[in-house]
């Protein structure tokens, strides 16, 4: 199972190749909107969500590195007890620490920020698990897939909430759960997808494949997450695009729109207990 999950070197090539592409093109487009005061998701206007991607490039500079130094600041005390649930508290902190909302500094800042990201990461080991949110162990390159789904979800927002033009590349979008969802539950999710409720007993097994990542097998046991080669015994079949499968994860699209595209197929011998799974198997 280890040497099938490994970030190969084309992986590794091709999520840092993204990485530099897709943050380029998040800059380009926060830079055209005319009104950055204007809402983009929740309570956040289009500067806000520009200042949330820009502090999480800016905590991953930290983390990227071989010694794992948390960021500075009333972040570092939050990252460790963060749950999925509790996201929220950090998100604010981070944009506490980032007051100035003009446009042009936060895309310097950014650009600055993955700039080093991707210097630091060019002699890292991608395989290298690094402490993460909830004392989770994500590996050097699922960071870098983590942030690029920063960029191309929150793009989507500010391209909508603008009206402008952006895309979600299913090769970028990708990376997301092949290197950052896969590797995070290989390496140890830590505490980071704890909630009040009791974890539910028994073992559901959900199979994910798509023409653009390695087939896998993420098993919830007891209300703990592993991950495996496929096998006979999945109870939950997913076919997917994943640009659409990331849209709907973040809740960006509806599950009924996703499955009514075609984009997001459910099969399998027990498709109802998928329900179960992702209440625990979630994102923020």
């Amino acid at each position: 199972m280890a040497s099938t999950f490994r970030v190969t070197h084309d992986q590794w090539l091709a999520v840092r190749h993204s990485l530099e592409h897709t943050s380029e093109r998040f800059a380009r487009l926060a830079e055209q909107v005319p009104d950055t005061r204007r809402t983009a998701v929740d309570q956040w206007s289009v500067a806000d969500t520009v200042a949330h991607v820009t502090g999480i490039a800016e905590m991953y500079t930290s983390l990227v590195r071989a010694e794992a130094r948390r960021p500075a600041g009333g972040v570092a005390e939050l990252v460790p007890a963060t749950t999925v649930d509790t996201v929220d508290r950090l998100n604010d902190a981070m944009l506490e620490g980032i007051p100035d909302r003009r446009i042009g500094a936060l895309t310097e800042r950014l650009r600055a920020a993955v700039g080093t990201v991707l210097q630091t990461a060019a002699d890292a080991d991608p395989d290298r698990p690094v402490p993460w949110i909830g004392g989770a162990r994500v590996p050097v390159a699922g960071l870098l897939a983590h942030l690029i789904n920063e960029l191309l979800i929150h793009g989507w927002d500010i391209a909508r909430a603008a009206r402008l033009p952006w895309t979600v590349p299913p090769r970028d979008a990708a990376a997301f759960f092949e290197l950052f969802m896969v590797g995070m539950t290989r390496n140890g999710l830590g505490r980071f997808l704890d909630s009040d409720e009791p974890p539910r007993h028994g073992r559901i097994a959900v199979e994910f494949r798509s023409r653009y990542t390695t087939p896998a097998t993420i098993v919830l046991q007891d209300g703990r997450a592993t991950v495996e080669e496929p096998g006979p015994g999945a109870d939950v079949r997913i076919f997917f695009d994943p640009a659409t499968f990331n849209l709907m994860l973040f809740d960006r699209i509806g599950k009924a729109r996703a499955v009514l595209s075609g984009k997001v197929v459910v099969r399998g011998r027990r498709p109802w207990l998928l329900p179960a799974f992702l209440r625990v198997v979630r994102t923020p």
